[in-house]
């Protein structure tokens, strides 16, 4: 049962309380949101559509592609509606419900950057070993693990902050419900809250970034070792390319916005860091994918011309 609160909703203050600039940020998100869900559904699609994608790669894509429509879809529509709200309220229960989507998600897609470049690892590292290392059953099993962790990552902030006591002003300086602008609305003591965010949460965001990191390293000092040729050196090296793009672009802002202590942070850079990793992010991890990746532009391209 949640805790005896007076509130039973909260004002959602958005971007900028500037009327002019309102319809042109509209457009602009907008149209981000229209390119990530257009972009990512592409690549779910042919992902499930393409044969030759049938891959331990396509299939986490395909997986990271689903995720970061859900993503932003948790966050952006209610913000490009209360563009032009004039009650820019969401119900406690409906406040607590994105949180949680919102941890659930990002936490999972965090996990799954860390299982793609392990997929890399062993591609680039054990070429021989790859199907058997890889096969369909751990693929599966992988998927399923990193989704269920998230859930449940996201669950327990969810319970947490659904226990805290809202007496006060119910008005949050950002454009969704997070964790950090709810503990500055709290009553009470808050301070297992915050160390929640900060180890677990910490955790979430920094353990799969240096798996990361470590998975690259030790792909790079092998290339340099072992590989001979300059053009499969390159070849190698551009492969892992599009996905430590997307690593840097999703936990360099996931990481400074949940490990510096919530009071001596900024609202407004908190939100701006928060456009980034929930609106932009999304949108460009397709655009990435296509650009730099030859399969994926030749199934994109087979996929038109059957469609025309």
């Amino acid at each position: 049962m949640l805790n005896q609160t007076l509130v039973t909703e909260f004002l959602l203050l958005g971007l900028t309380d500037i009327q002019e600039l309102k319809p042109f940020l509209f457009v602009i998100l907008l149209i981000i949101y229209l390119v990530n869900v257009a972009g990512n559904g592409a690549i779910l699609m042919i992902v499930i559509s393409d044969p030759r994608l049938h891959s331990p790669m396509y299939f986490f894509l395909g997986n990271l592609a689903c995720l970061d429509i859900c993503y932003s879809t948790v966050t952006l529509p209610k913000m490009l509606e209360n563009f032009f709200s004039t009650h820019k309220a969401i119900s406690f229960m409906g406040c607590i419900s994105q949180l949680h989507f919102f941890h659930f998600l990002g936490s999972t897609e965090a996990m799954l950057l860390a299982v793609m470049a392990f997929d890399r690892f062993v591609a680039i590292c054990k070429p021989l070993h790859y199907t058997v290392i890889m096969n369909p059953q751990l693929c599966t099993q992988m998927a399923i693990t990193i989704w269920a962790i998230g859930f449940f990552h996201a669950l327990l902030h969810s319970i947490m902050t659904s226990h805290l006591n809202f007496c006060g002003p119910n008005h949050i300086h950002h454009f969704f419900c997070d964790v950090k602008p709810l503990l500055e609305l709290a009553c009470g003591n808050t301070e297992l809250n915050q160390r929640l965010l900060n180890t677990v949460t910490g955790t979430i965001a920094t353990g799969p970034f240096f798996l990361t990191l470590l998975s690259y390293i030790y792909i790079i000092t092998y290339l340099f070792l072992k590989t001979q040729s300059c053009n499969m050196l390159h070849r190698a090296l551009s492969t892992c390319a599009s996905h430590f793009m997307v690593v840097v672009l999703l936990y360099a802002p996931v990481i400074f916005t949940y490990i510096r202590p919530t009071s001596g942070s900024s609202m407004d850079m908190d939100w701006l860091i928060a456009i980034m990793y929930t609106v932009v992010t999304p949108a460009l991890n397709p655009l990435i994918y296509t650009l730099r990746n030859k399969e994926v532009k030749g199934a994109l391209n087979r996929a038109i011309r059957r469609r025309f």
